[in-house]
């Protein structure tokens, strides 16, 4: 059994939608599961995610209460997209333009009413990429997670954080007037990956399965020991 003491950091994948049978997201974090990243002492834990506004945050939710991660890092699937793309901004808004599994299709409804337009992400997403880029994976910082469920994840975990955060320079409330620790979170986009993978469908991808899981452990260990982000280019023109 897992020591109370061991850091946890979640990392979260969704079930196949869309007609898909299989969801590379939820391949990559199942396959993390138990992993100790070192040199910090910590280990990973898994969730999977329904794809269904709502649900998935209760299932999110239910799992940081009960785990008490000190990270936490969703996963998505981007079948467009030919990198892993680190997210920067989670947006207030659910604007599907399709159902989702449980055949909900909000239209320009807020994640959380009343919350702000955006939340940055709270991972160091330049050390990310640039750690990424170096090991020779194709990676980039992202400027939108879409408005389908995965912005919808990845606004509601930074809403719930953000709360946890701004109380974590005051007592915990039990009295002994330990300081709690920030909780840093976010998103990152995966690719198809390329044909041929374990179950999944054919596809040109730009990236195997095992690669974007080696991509996922360089980014648990960057976000577990950089303090500071690094001040790179990542910007779009377009």
């Amino acid at each position: 059994m897992l020591s109370a003491k061991v850091p946890v950091v979640l990392v979260t994948g969704f079930e196949p939608f869309g007609g898909d049978t299989v969801n590379p997201s939820w391949e990559i974090a199942r396959r993390l599961e138990g992993w100790e990243p070192g040199p910090v002492p910590a280990i990973v834990q898994a969730v999977l995610l329904p794809c269904v506004f709502r649900d998935a945050l209760e299932v999110l939710n239910e799992a940081i209460t009960r785990r008490r991660p000190v990270a936490v890092i969703g996963l998505g699937l981007a079948a467009s997209r030919r990198d892993i793309s680190v997210e920067r901004v989670a947006i207030n808004v659910d604007d599907a333009r399709i159902p989702d599994n449980a055949g909900l299709q909000p239209i320009d409804q807020p994640v959380c009413p009343g919350a702000p337009a955006a939340y940055w992400s709270t991972l160091p997403i330049k050390s990310i990429v640039a750690a990424l880029q170096e090991a020779g994976i194709a990676a980039s910082v992202s400027q939108t997670a879409g408005t389908f469920v995965c912005n919808h994840v990845f606004f509601g975990l930074a809403h719930r954080l953000a709360g946890r955060n701004r109380r974590a320079g005051s007592a915990d409330g039990s009295g002994g007037g330990r300081i709690r620790p920030m909780v840093r979170g976010g998103f990152i986009h995966v690719p198809w990956p390329a044909a041929g993978q374990d179950s999944l469908p054919a596809a040109d991808g730009p990236l195997d399965l095992e690669t974007m899981v080696e991509a996922l452990r360089i980014a648990i260990r960057v976000t577990l020991t950089v303090k500071a982000d690094r001040l790179l280019p990542g910007g779009a023109i377009e």
